[in-house]
């Protein structure tokens, strides 16, 4: 009997034994810590586990999953005031987002776009839930919502066939809704109109091989372009002349106007760097260096973030003095994928609906697309929020965001693709992503641009052919 105790004991003291607490009192003590404060820590860590133990298994007994327990843990503390009837937030026969009336929909919009759509409705029976992460094809049947197509056009507005090239990228002119200019794989550049009559201004002539960037001033008088022939060149438009050519060691991929400070011009090439040019002078100002060949960068709309992306999938952020042109880099962005593919598009934006805020979109050559939320307060710190994967590419082909739509509540990207048609597509749909396409090109179709208007949508393929769609006016 005695020795039945004893054991009995024993085995009371192992179960009650906190494992928790063992580990937290094991923490390691530095030489310069005080003994008070490591205590005062190691008695909050005991507790916080404790907490977030009991809180975890009273959810589980209701449940629910991880991310509707993020959203329980993040409620704001006057939950209880704010419950009130409302509709439930879940895709009708519109194909729309059909908002809550209630102001705990803004919780649930931005701290999770993957969130369950049942705490919305206070229904414990539904289980609709939208996920953020999901696999496309260029092929998939687009989704009409209701009876009008999400960015729906009437037709092409004219198309320029003059190129006996592959035109590998377009712009439309800074704040511009009729000046657009495109560059090709045999160098020139050519600008146009597309106000009627649709006509050619100038075409530009100097580089000897593929114009891989160009930009517009902000006054649209001048055009920086880069070129796979190793150089950078600053034409004045209205005369069609090279003003100055700046020659570098490797092949210049990308290229942007500062946009507050017009002086500067900075450029990414294959020798791993960004550099940044005195426009009137052509002088290096300031050298960043990164891991993989600078592929594709966008500044932000001060000027003191560029955001670029290199040969091996990184997307980094770079703080740069808009007086001084001292560059730094801030945070790098890995790529997930194990196979590393170039970063063909980066674009910044400074407002987003979802994301309420800046963001930004990057495209691979593997076909994927991301989608990021900026922290400029933090120097452009990058948080993934959702992505696609779609087919991957051959050509390095580009994407851009749409414009926004107050009735659509989605983000929405329109991309090129190597079936000749264009997509576009809502990253927040898990399925049926491809909400419209446009049919017209005979080849894989590598560019596209948006103008300042937001009503017409220029696209170019790889036979050298650009068409303007003109969008259908909205109600």
């Amino acid at each position: 009997m005695a020795e039945q105790r004893i054991e009995e004991e024993e085995k009371t003291k192992e179960d009650n034994l906190d494992r928790e607490l063992f580990s937290c009192l094991l923490q390691p003590v530095t030489a310069d810590s005080d003994p008070q404060y490591i205590g005062i820590r190691r008695l909050l860590l005991f507790r916080k586990s404790e907490s977030g133990a009991l809180r975890r298994r009273d959810w589980r007994c209701n449940g629910k999953g991880y991310v509707a327990y993020r959203n329980f843990i993040s409620r704001p503390r006057n939950w209880e005031s704010l419950q009130s009837p409302s509709l439930q937030g879940t895709p009708g026969n519109s194909g729309r987002w059909i908002p809550p009336q209630s102001p705990r929909s803004l919780l649930f919009e931005v701290d999770s776009w993957s969130s369950s759509r049942d705490l919305q409705s206070g229904n414990p029976n539904s289980s609709h839930r939208t996920s953020f992460s999901s696999n496309a094809s260029d092929n998939d049947r687009p989704r009409h919502p209701g009876g009008e197509l999400a960015y729906s056009f009437v037709g092409m507005h004219c198309i320029f066939d003059q190129c006996k090239a592959s035109v590998t990228v377009l712009k439309f002119g800074h704040m511009s809704s009729d000046l657009l200019a495109y560059g090709a794989s045999d160098g020139t550049l050519t600008v146009c109109t597309v106000s009627e009559p649709p006509s050619i201004i100038k075409e530009l002539k100097g580089h000897t091989k593929d114009v891989t960037d160009f930009d517009f001033s902000s006054n649209n008088q001048y055009i920086a372009s880069s070129s796979m022939d190793k150089t950078v060149r600053v034409w004045e438009i209205s005369k069609g002349l090279c003003i100055r050519v700046i020659y570098g060691v490797s092949s210049q991929s990308c290229i942007r106007f500062h946009p507050v400070n017009n002086n500067f011009l900075s450029v990414g090439n294959a020798n791993k760097e960004i550099t940044v040019f005195n426009f009137s002078t052509g002088r290096i100002i300031n050298k960043a260096v990164f891991d993989g060949e600078v592929t594709s960068m966008d500044h932000d709309h001060t000027g003191q973030l560029i955001f670029c992306g290199d040969s091996q999938g990184c997307i980094y952020s770079v703080s740069m003095n808009s007086h001084t042109g001292v560059l730094s880099r801030s945070h790098r962005h890995r790529s997930s994928s194990r196979r590393k593919s170039p970063v063909t598009t980066v674009q910044y934006r400074s407002f987003s609906l979802l994301a309420r805020g800046p963001v930004l979109l990057a495209c691979t050559q593997d076909g994927g697309l991301s989608f990021f939320s900026v922290a400029l307060e933090i120097q452009g710190y990058l948080t993934l929020r959702c992505s696609l994967k779609l087919t991957p590419r051959i050509h390095s082909i580009r994407a851009s965001f749409c414009p926004l739509l107050s009735l659509e509540k989605g983000e929405y990207i329109v991309a090129g693709s190597e079936d000749s048609n264009v997509y576009f597509y809502d990253l927040t749909r898990p399925r049926h992503t491809c909400v419209n396409k446009l049919q017209g090109h005979r080849f894989p179709v590598i560019g596209v641009a948006w103008n300042h208007g937001e009503n017409l949508l220029a696209s170019s393929d790889f036979y050298g052919i650009v068409i303007v769609w003109k969008r259908s006016k909205t109600r």
